[in-house]
């Protein structure tokens, strides 16, 4: 004699497809379906789908947004200051007074395709690949000294 619990029963019995008897009357669709008194028949169980049901379509529309936000937000501000800093690259001439990203300063002497050479001082004079710029001389030291006007005035 093999004793098996009622619910484990009713699994195996849902599993199978067959109706097996439980010790509590009935099993529980049955149960269920007999107090809802709708006659015997239950409602059909909605499908959940690959989102979860209904907010499926909720859910997608949030990671189209959020991708909208970081676009707008991180890449395109990104690409603008790329794009003008390439613009500054290519308009830098002989004569332009540069910073290098090393932290040189010095006018430009010579220009050849990717390679700009710097004068630093007298018969001082230094190769820097173009890439290595990080802007105009003119433009650090204003930037610097609206700084150090807002520092003072404090």
């Amino acid at each position: 004699m093999n004793y098996v619990h009622p619910i484990v029963e009713n699994v195996f019995a849902q599993a199978d497809g067959s109706a097996a008897p439980s010790a509590g009357g009935g099993d529980a669709q049955t149960v269920g379906a007999q107090t809802a008194g709708d006659g015997g028949s239950a409602p059909p169980a909605k499908s959940q789908g690959l989102f979860g049901g209904e907010g499926g379509m909720n859910g997608l529309i949030m990671i189209v947004l959020m991708f909208v936000v970081f676009y707008l937000l991180l890449i395109r501000p990104q690409q603008k200051k790329a794009k003008e800093h390439q613009k500054m690259l290519d308009a830098i001439g002989k004569g332009a007074e540069i910073v290098t990203n090393g932290g040189l300063i010095g006018r430009v002497v010579l220009v050849k395709d990717n390679v700009l050479t710097l004068e630093l001082a007298d018969k001082i004079r230094v190769r820097v690949l173009r890439s290595q710029v990080a802007g105009l001389f003119e433009t650090v030291v204003k930037s610097d000294k609206g700084s150090e006007n807002k520092a003072e005035k404090k």
